[in-house]
């Protein structure tokens, strides 16, 4: 099944505060780094992100009291041409 368009909500406030910003645990911000992006680059990001999950089927993961979580996996094609791979996690 595909997640359409409409469907892919990316609040601000996840690639702001918590993808691009470097954490002790669990940091995504440098590994995201090496595709050039920067908390100053949220909004190339946040295209990046819809471009990886546009083409690829998304798989039902789990579920719990808040809803169904599916799992999309591609490329995600970085502002310097740098392809990483990436898992995204979406709740329906």
């Amino acid at each position: 099944m595909r997640l359409p368009d409409e469907a892919i909500v990316i609040p601000r406030e996840k690639l702001t505060h918590y993808l691009l910003v470097a954490r002790v645990e669990d940091d995504k911000s440098k590994y995201l780094a090496q595709a050039g992006f920067t908390a100053e680059r949220a909004d190339e990001l946040e295209a990046a992100i819809r471009e990886v999950v546009r083409p690829y089927d998304a798989e039902q993961d789990a579920s719990n009291s808040y809803g169904v979580f599916y799992r999309v996996t591609g490329d995600l094609v970085g502002i310097n041409g740098r392809r990483l791979p990436v898992v995204t996690i979406w709740m329906r």
